[in-house]
C-alpha cells in the first residue's frame, strides 16, 4: 500500500499489574505472495512474543469444527457481509494470527499485531476475520476501519450490542472484545426505551475507561449523571459465556 499509515501505541494511565490475560485471534483470507509482510511500514516490529502465526490450505481448515465460515457465525457474516464473506470463502489460504499476552501498561502489542495484519493485506490477503467481535471486513474495509491517521478510536475495536431484556420496552446493551485489552466485556441491563441513548454513551465510556487500563470490582458503586444513587456493578462470566466468550462487568439501569 502506498503511503501507509502508521498505526500509534497508546498508554493505559488507569493501569496497575494485574493476573488478567490479553488474547487476539484473526483469521486473514488470501493467495499470500512468498514475502515477509511489509509490517514496519505501519509502525509494527513484527508480532509480539505470545502471538503466532500458523499457515493452513483453506480445504483442510474447512473440515475443523471451530471453522468461523460455516453453521450459525457463516450464515451470520453471509448475510451481513456478503461480498467480503464470498472473497474470503473463496481464498485458498487462511492464516490465523492467535496468542495469549500478559496485561500491559500500553498498546504496543495491538500496534505490532495490527501492523502485521495491515502488511498481510498488501501481500496478498483479501479479508479479515474477527471472531471476537463477530465482523468480518474485506480488505478495503479493514483498512478503512483501523488504518485511521493517528489511530482508530477504541470503539472501532469492540462490538456493542442491543438486544431485547426479559423485561417488555426495555434493552440490554453489552459489548464484545475486551479481552483485546485484557478486561471484562460491559453488561447494561434492564435499560427502558427512553434511556437507550444514554445507557450507549455509558457503556462506551466504560469500555474506554477499561482499554485505559481501569479495573472495577464486585460490589463497586458507580455514579452516573442524571441518576439519583448510581449503580452498583457485579462481575460474572468466563470464557465459556456464549454471550461474551468473556468474563464481564454488570448492573441493572435503575428505574
Amino acid at each position: 500500500m502506498s503511503n501507509p499509515i502508521t498505526i500509534p501505541a497508546w498508554q493505559r494511565p488507569h493501569w496497575q499489574p494485574s493476573d488478567e490475560e490479553i488474547l487476539l485471534q484473526f483469521y486473514v483470507f488470501g493467495k499470500f505472495d512468498a514475502v515477509r509482510a511489509p509490517s514496519a511500514a505501519y509502525g509494527s516490529d513484527g508480532l509480539p512474543e505470545g502471538i503466532e502465526l500458523t499457515s493452513h490450505h483453506h480445504n483442510a481448515l474447512r473440515q475443523w469444527e471451530g471453522y468461523p465460515l460455516k453453521g450459525s457465525l457463516g450464515s451470520m457474516f453471509k448475510e451481513d457481509a456478503p461480498q467480503a464473506w464470498q472473497r474470503a470463502f473463496d481464498a485458498p489460504q487462511v492464516l490465523v494470527v492467535r496468542g495469549k499476552l500478559k496485561d500491559n501498561a500500553d498498546t504496543g502489542y495491538l500496534r505490532d499485531t495490527f501492523g502485521v495484519l495491515a502488511g498481510l493485506l498488501d501481500i496478498g490477503g483479501v479479508a479479515i476475520l474477527d471472531p471476537q467481535t463477530l465482523s468480518l471486513l474485506d480488505a478495503d474495509g479493514w483498512r478503512r476501519h483501523y488504518l485511521i491517521r493517528d489511530g482508530a478510536p477504541i470503539r472501532n475495536h469492540l462490538l456493542i450490542l442491543r438486544d431485547n431484556d426479559a423485561k417488555p420496552d426495555h434493552s440490554w446493551i453489552h459489548t464484545r472484545g475486551m479481552r483485546k485489552f485484557g478486561r471484562p466485556d460491559i453488561s447494561i441491563r434492564q435499560v427502558p426505551d427512553r434511556a437507550i441513548d444514554r445507557a450507549g454513551l455509558l457503556c462506551e465510556r466504560l469500555v474506554e475507561l477499561e482499554a485505559l487500563g481501569a479495573h472495577f470490582v464486585e460490589g463497586q458503586a458507580l455514579d452516573i449523571e442524571g441518576v439519583p444513587g448510581g449503580v452498583v456493578v457485579h462481575l460474572g462470566g468466563g470464557l465459556d459465556d456464549p454471550d461474551f466468550n468473556n468474563t464481564y462487568v454488570e448492573f441493572h439501569w435503575p428505574e
